[in-house]
């Protein structure tokens, strides 16, 4: 038996909500009558206007859902999910005459304008440029464009413009009063805001002639989340997400979690009940291994999956839906072997770079970026590396630095004799065969390397380093090893970062250095390594090592590019930012954050909220305008430097983002807040 959830039935029906809420079966005009022109007395005033099984280019009625469903096509920017949407057109030349698109066959405005609104007694509709500087932004545009958008968890239908259209209130109006007019669910009809700027113009519309519905209001009655979009076949488990320390998990296993846990170990796939963010820890980890992951509400409660608890079931994870089905034994071995992850084959690493490296003395400039980048990850890792290119960028500002070399980790290992412990560990039958065992066998060894005594030497130069460079300065030690950041594997989430400082007996800096390079042995960064067949003994960590941000006014991470628009026609980046030091991709349980598109590269540069921070009062944003343009300015520099090493190349997927770390941070005695960039490395993209 299969349970697929479609747009229109998504989180609908038996499965989700309750018996046939949210997908428009009937007219759906709320009235109870169920003939569709939501006056109440049955009289059933609209029909149908196309006929059955066709789908022309245009309607300018929708008379029945019949209609609607013949022109309305996936959305171009799939944020919420469950959506289905049509392009509509009005006319002021031609006396404010309505269009219906065919979105199926026209998924732009101009294609459709340009095909049939063009000459035969009307003016000539220009080429792509001029339409697109004219149409969405001239107050003497002869279009009104638009969208009338199904969105299936809440269950409303909603007149929409582009987020950087700069459409008055009166043409916005006169767009929504002849759609409801001509739409047999007008009744029902709403206007979505779908940018700040927008919001801002109608304002002070009257709500009983321009209701508006937010975001926050069609978030809040979404019930499906996808996260990344991929296919698997595994044994479905209940788990709540606060035991998952004590739970031993296997690869072979799709959890459902009441919560979203901080991390995570290796498995097929991921289902929450609490919904995610893009770029949260167990996201990215999904990511990294292309396994599905979606956010479900009613998630643990939902019966078609408890009745599947236990058993080998196939989850598909897609844009608009999803699909769970039982399988046999065989189906799941059979998949699984031909399933199996590529190995990966990780830069041997480079023993031989001593001392303390400057950020500008670490990449060799006579190679080209990714050649430079590659180069240097044996000795630098991968985070470390990319810090170096990111440091060149210009007037992007990051914190200076210097990298530890993984010899020195290679040194403590080795004068230790961790390295000959290790090696008997991993030839142990019960250490490879029982998860527990390996757990405290790894815990042990990351409590013996605590106390283990660090090169005299290397302290030395390390302490000399500080002193020079960082006086009276907290540091922060990161993780940065041969296996992160790499083509296809981001390691994100594997290992920890610490804080030292050499004036503070209570945060001392070797304690940082040697718990960094313990997290080499985290069990699930052994088990992660594991499923992508790493050679563990050929995996070592250097170390990143900057000023730490004790107090900073903002944290948050960003992608180059728009993760919900597989098109290129709405190009923005991605956004998720937090009041202070509080964690975006290892929120505490409840803490939501400011999530946003920001279409930097538009006029306007529209703002697309899809979340906001629950730490900050009601209406405010954690982000000013003028902070995000500066954040805006400085992925767009990152984004156009590292297309050289990570754009899409001839018969490549087209994805490219760099995903980004960030701050901002007010200096001792400054009232100023500034941006300081931490980290940029390739985004392995949303799957499918």
């Amino acid at each position: 038996m299969m349970t697929r959830v479609t747009w229109c039935s998504l989180l609908t029906l038996a499965l989700l909500t309750p018996l046939g809420a949210g997908c428009p079966t009937d007219p759906g005009d709320g009235d109870g009558d169920g003939d569709g022109d939501g006056d109440g007395d049955g009289d059933g005033d609209w029909e149908c206007t196309i006929p059955a099984g066709e789908e022309p280019p245009f309607a300018e009625q929708i008379g029945c859902l019949e209609d609607y469903l013949a022109l309305a096509s996936d959305p171009v920017v799939a944020s919420i999910p469950g959506a289905q949407s049509m392009k509509t057109v009005i006319d002021r030349v031609d006396g404010n005459h309505l269009y219906f698109q065919n979105s199926k066959e026209y998924l732009i405005h101009w294609e459709f304008a340009s095909a049939h609104l063009s000459g035969n007694g009307l003016p000539i509709v220009p080429d792509l440029g001029q339409f697109n500087a004219v149409e969405y932004y001239s107050p003497d545009r002869r279009f009104i464009l638009g969208a009338l958008t199904y969105f299936a968890g809440p269950d409303i239908y909603a007149f929409e413009i582009s987020p950087y259209d700069t459409a008055s209130l009166e043409f916005i109006q006169t767009a929504f009063d002849l759609i409801k007019a001509n739409t047999y669910f007008g009744d029902r009809l709403r206007f979505h805001p779908t940018s700040v700027t927008v919001e801002q113009r109608v304002a002070g519309a009257d709500p009983d002639k321009l209701p508006i519905v937010t975001t926050d209001e069609l978030f809040a009655g979404i019930d499906y989340q996808p996260l990344n979009l991929a296919e698997a076949i595994g044994s479905l488990r209940f788990v709540n997400a606060d035991e998952l320390a004590d739970t031993y998990l296997s690869f072979r296993d799709i959890v459902v979690l009441d919560n979203v846990p901080n991390d995570i170990s290796v498995v097929s796939g991921i289902v929450t009940e609490e919904f995610q963010t893009p770029l949260s820890h167990i996201n990215v980890l999904s990511q990294n291994r292309g396994t599905p992951n979606m956010g479900l509400r009613g998630a643990t409660t939902n019966q078609s999956l408890r009745d599947l608890e236990g058993k080998w079931v196939r989850l598909d994870v897609n844009a608009l839906d999803w699909t769970v089905e039982e399988v046999t034994q065989e189906e799941a071995d059979q998949w699984w072997e031909d399933h199996r992850p590529d190995a990966v084959q990780v830069p041997s690493l480079d023993t031989s770079v001593t001392g303390l490296w400057d950020m500008a003395d670490i990449l060799d400039h006579e190679l080209g970026l990714k050649e430079s980048i590659k180069a240097v990850i044996p000795a630098f890792g991968g985070k470390a590396s990319h810090y170096a290119a990111l440091a060149e960028v210009p007037e992007v500002p990051v914190p200076a630095a210097f990298a530890i070399p993984v010899s020195y980790y290679v040194q403590f290992m080795e004068q230790n004799g961790f390295d000959t412990q290790i090696e008997a560990m991993l030839a142990d039958d019960e250490f490879n065969g029982n998860a527990q065992t390996r757990d405290a066998l790894l815990e042990d060894l990351r409590d013996q390397m605590m106390i283990a005594p660090v090169d005299e030497a290397f302290e030395a130069e390390l302490m000399a380093k500080l002193a020079a460079d960082f006086p009276d300065t907290r540091m922060r030690f990161r993780s940065s090893t041969n296996a992160e950041d790499l083509d296809g594997f981001t390691g994100a989430g594997l290992y920890t970062s610490k804080t030292g400082d050499p004036n503070d007996p209570d945060k001392p800096v070797l304690d940082a250095i040697r718990e960094v390079w313990s997290s080499v042995w985290f069990f699930r960064a052994y088990e992660e390594r594991s499923y992508r067949s790493i050679d563990h003994t050929q995996v070592g960590m250097a170390l990143l090592v900057h000023r730490s941000f004790p107090d900073e006014d903002a944290n948050g991470v960003a992608l180059t590019a728009n993760p919900f628009d597989t098109t290129g026609l709405e190009p923005g980046f991605y956004i998720n930012v937090q009041e202070g030091e509080a964690s975006v991709v290892k929120p505490d349980a409840g803490v939501s954050t400011d999530q946003f598109i920001y279409q930097y590269d538009l006029p306007g540069q529209p703002i697309i909220f899809f979340g906001h921070s629950n730490l900050i009062p009601q209406g405010e944003t954690v982000l000013t305008v003028e902070e995000t343009y500066q954040l805006g300015t400085a992925l767009k520099k990152i984004h156009t430097y590292f297309y050289a090493a990570y754009g899409p190349q001839p018969g490549q997927s087209p994805w490219y983002a760099m995903d980004v770390e960030f701050k901002f941070d007010t200096a001792p005695g400054s009232d100023v807040s500034e941006l300081w960039v931490k980290q940029a490395r390739p985004h392995p993209g949303r799957g499918q």
